[in-house]
């Protein structure tokens, strides 16, 4: 009778490939970098703030909605995604992993190269998977596509530099310029942004910083001033202002959340111009909308 040895190496389980969860991968963007890009929501966020267009991002963990303009009432309702006839039971929050995802995104290579485009990691707040999202960008870079983040600045800031040596292009969000009203409002150090971004100019990474325009928290003169008073030292020649818009409204019952916001107007362009004028005399070349 003959016997084999399996090699103890081959007994040993391997470790489960780490996966992130994304809750959006968006098509055919023309905003938050150059040419046509695929966005790619990462899920989790440490703020709050109250004019969040992506309130399903917040929690890392998985959600299920129903969506009632979708539903058919068919009377079968199971409460799976798989089987939902019309597609009004839906999976907030999907794990990939490295390849899965890449293999999502490069479907949209052909737009990237005619356009210039290229693929953009948002949330949420990327930072929240920073180690994935780093690996991701390397990746995409490898294959000669252009990257870009949307972050707050508001995590760890070696994993945000390295992240940034990766990216083609950082949009950088500015909010309440006051450290206590942006941390009673947000739950945002401010401080900590701030040095964050210092430390990415100081690498000689390409930040833009955008400044949300929201009535009664950020768009104020005042606000707009201590922004552009921060940033004069690094002599960055672009700057984006993002008007408040009502977007994300409707996902807020959906998440069971309250919207703070639902009563607020978005600013009309003649409320939006003085604080262009501004941002110009000061020697930016302004974008409105990202």
């Amino acid at each position: 009778m003959t016997s084999s040895v399996v090699p103890l190496t081959d007994c040993r389980a391997k470790p489960a490939e780490e996966r992130a969860r994304i809750f959006n991968i968006q098509r055919y963007s023309l905003n938050d970098g150059a040419g046509i890009r695929t966005m790619v929501f990462f899920k989790g966020c440490p703020l709050h703030c109250p004019w969040c267009s992506n309130p399903e991002s917040r929690s890392r963990e998985a959600a299920f909605i129903r969506r009632e303009a979708k539903c058919i009432h068919c009377g079968t309702c199971a409460l799976d995604v798989d089987e939902c006839p019309s597609g009004a039971y839906q999976q907030m929050g999907t794990d990939y992993t490295l390849d899965e995802l890449l293999r999502e995104v490069m479907k949209d290579e052909v737009f990237f190269r005619v356009s210039g485009g290229g693929v953009t990691l948002s949330g949420g707040e990327v930072l929240s998977q920073a180690a994935f999202a780093t690996r991701l960008l390397k990746r995409l870079k490898a294959l000669g596509i252009a990257t870009a983040i949307e972050t707050t600045g508001y995590g760890n800031r070696a994993a945000l530099l390295e992240m940034a040596k990766h990216c083609d292009e950082v949009l950088y969000d500015f909010k309440i310029m006051d450290p206590k009203r942006a941390h009673a409002v947000t739950g945002i150090n401010l401080q900590r942004v701030l040095d964050n971004f210092a430390a990415l100019c100081a690498q000689g990474s390409h930040v833009i910083p955008r400044l949300p325009l929201i009535p009664g928290y950020t768009m104020s003169m005042e606000n707009l001033e201590r922004v552009l008073e921060f940033l004069a030292p690094f002599g960055l020649k672009e700057l984006h202002l993002l008007p408040f818009h009502q977007y994300g409204t409707s996902k807020y019952k959906l998440v069971g959340l309250n919207y703070a916001m639902a009563d607020v107007m978005p600013p009309t362009e003649e409320e939006v111009e003085p604080y262009v004028r501004r941002a110009r005399a000061a020697g930016y070349e302004v974008t409105v909308g990202g």
